[in-house]
């Protein structure tokens, strides 16, 4: 896929974050976007954006935590704009907590939002796409679901299902014009818990931008990319990725390095 224009996104959590900025991106490239959030007050400025970059914006308010009533959304979608050439599945949340002290909901509030919700946004979209023998998925997942977070191991365990999920249906894809991709930043500047001014980056961690990480999203668009692992400086990503590398012969080595 060489070109967006005219193309059509289906953005969740597009209102807030990280959203804003791959909304932007996308709209540049002249996309049509889909943007789908539970905060219908952050639908119009987004809307706004994308309308003045050049995109075209159809804001659809909708909670995907109601996985069960995804089907109602994707033929909302389907009644507005016929069908969609590329899901971005952008929502995710996080609950900061030692495993023991996390109640049920939580654990179901995280995997809804981050897992459940993208895989079955995908189950729905996914035999149109290969009906025309066209499209993209390309999953926000995270560096936390390449190597384990503590205090964070609800978040880190929905990103690295998100990534095996990929992984494996890409392999269903081999041969077909339909690509399932996943895009993995570490901490992010300007949103997140970053925004916290208590709360840094690890130094060995690195920083990536929200920038950064929409040019990846859609680097992962038209270039049919597996994974992309996103971090500003080379350098740092250089290490990051010998760092997980290392991680698969010798985990508490570098269990020593991230604390």
């Amino acid at each position: 896929m060489t070109t967006l224009t005219g193309k059509t996104v289906l953005l969740t959590d597009a209102s807030r974050g990280l959203g804003l900025h791959i909304a932007h991106a996308l709209a540049k490239e002249q996309a049509t976007v889909v943007c789908v959030s539970r905060f219908p007050s952050g639908l119009e400025p987004t809307c706004q954006t994308i309308n003045a970059a050049g995109g075209r914006a159809i804001p659809i308010p909708f909670d995907i935590t109601n996985v069960a009533q995804l089907s109602s959304l994707i033929q909302q979608v389907h009644a507005i704009v016929g069908h969609v050439d590329i899901l971005i599945n952008n929502a995710g949340i996080e609950i900061n907590s030692a495993f023991a002290d996390y109640s049920l909901s939580e654990i179901q509030s995280v995997f809804k939002t981050n897992l459940l919700a993208a895989m079955e946004l995908t189950r729905l979209l996914l035999p149109n796409m290969m009906e025309r023998g066209s499209g993209r998925i390309v999953n926000i997942a995270s560096l936390a679901g390449k190597k384990g977070v503590a205090f964070n191991s609800i978040y880190s365990a929905s990103k690295a299902g998100l990534i095996m999920w990929a992984d494996a249906v890409r392999q269903e894809l081999a041969g077909r014009d339909v690509n399932i991709s996943v895009v993995c930043p570490g901490y992010i500047s300007e949103t997140g818990m970053t925004i916290d001014p208590c709360v840094s980056a690890p130094k060995l961690a690195g920083m990536s931008t929200p920038k950064g990480v929409a040019n990846a999203v859609i680097r992962a668009i038209k270039g049919k990319h597996t994974q992309i692992i996103v971090n500003h400086n080379p350098l740092m990503e250089g290490l990051m990725k010998l760092m997980l590398a290392m991680g698969q012969i010798a985990p508490t080595a570098v269990d020593t390095l991230y604390r």
